[in-house]
């Protein structure tokens, strides 16, 4: 009776099977989309496409990350395919005159975490809502990048970084090393320092979170800044992919980053949401783009797809939360 009791206690704290156990239905979901999209396509399980799927996912891993942090505090961001476009003309521009990489990738990240500082004080300090304080720097910070760009793509012909988006070390595509270095840095961060607890605390209860003293305003501050951060991140890569900078790059790719951290387990009403469950969900959006395009089903219907995705995610975390409740 003792030694099951010890054994129950272990699989209960054993992070494995906790991970499994939080996202078991996306899990099986995943599982059974690689098994239909393996016997009705022929090229869906070679190491060719698995890499190139894995490699754009990544663009909406980052976005997704940085949506989950904003999520957990209870907000949105809506800016995020807007950075990616901004932060992409901004380093192929400043590469193209001359700028050493270097300078010109940390200027193209404060950039995002300009945007990010934007959308954080605003929300934080008028107390308007997020989705109405994103939504229009969402236009205004797309309207500076065709502005800077006249409107048109700017092509990179710098070799090195170029390298960043289409590049492979050990056989494996350099975006992945990228992403995976993210994972443990926001994971760390979010799981083992006051900052992580905090975010938890202020989208559990905000009310309680201010009497408990801590600054609510500067935490909503710095999540919007990670989370612009992580988007130019990923704005950088998708321009070194496509060897141009371009304004309109990054349109409607909120709603894949949304849709990512929802199906992962991220609760719009906030103080829920891991890394882990948003990678998966992450994956599920990526395989699920591709294995449509694989089955050549028409983009006007993906986007139904994806639409339905989405609201059934949320349908899903409301009743949980309503049984919670219950």
């Amino acid at each position: 009776m003792k030694q099951s009791s010890v054994k129950k206690n272990y699989l209960i704290q054993n992070p494995l099977i906790r991970f499994i156990q939080r996202n078991t239905g996306i899990l099986i979901g995943l599982v059974a989309m690689f098994v239909f999209l393996s016997i009705f396509t022929d090229s869906f399980l070679t190491s060719s496409n698995m890499l190139q799927v894995l490699r754009q996912i990544c663009i909406n891993g980052l976005l997704a990350f940085g949506m989950t942090f904003v999520l957990i505090i209870g907000g949105i961001d809506l800016t995020v395919g807007s950075v990616v476009a901004i932060s992409g003309v901004t380093i192929v521009m400043m590469l193209n005159s001359g700028i050493p990489l270097p300078i010109a990738f940390i200027v193209a990240l404060l950039l995002g975490a300009l945007v990010g500082v934007a959308n954080g004080s605003i929300t934080a300090l008028t107390g308007m809502p997020p989705f109405i304080v994103t939504l229009s720097l969402q236009g205004t910070v797309r309207g500076v990048a065709y502005v800077i760009t006249d409107g048109r793509s700017v092509s990179c012909d710098n070799e090195l970084f170029n390298t960043i988006g289409n590049g492979y070390f050990l056989g494996i595509p350099i975006p992945i090393y990228i992403v995976a270095l993210v994972m443990i840095v926001i994971s760390v961060l979010l799981y083992y320092t006051r900052f992580g607890r905090r975010m938890y605390a202020v989208g559990g209860n905000m009310t309680a979170a201010k009497f408990s003293g801590i600054h609510v305003k500067k935490i909503t501050i710095q999540v919007y800044v990670l989370s612009g951060i992580l988007s130019a991140l990923a704005g950088i890569i998708l321009a070194s992919r496509m060897y141009s900078g371009q304004p309109a790059s990054g349109q409607a790719y909120e709603s894949d980053a949304i849709a990512a951290a929802v199906l992962g387990g991220t609760s719009f009403n906030g103080g829920i949401g891991t890394v882990g469950g948003t990678l998966i969900g992450a994956l599920v959006i990526g395989f699920l783009s591709n294995g449509l395009n694989l089955l050549h089903i028409s983009s006007y219907v993906q986007q139904i797809i994806k639409g339905l995705v989405i609201i059934a995610a949320v349908g899903i975390d409301i009743l949980k939360n309503r049984k919670k409740v219950a």
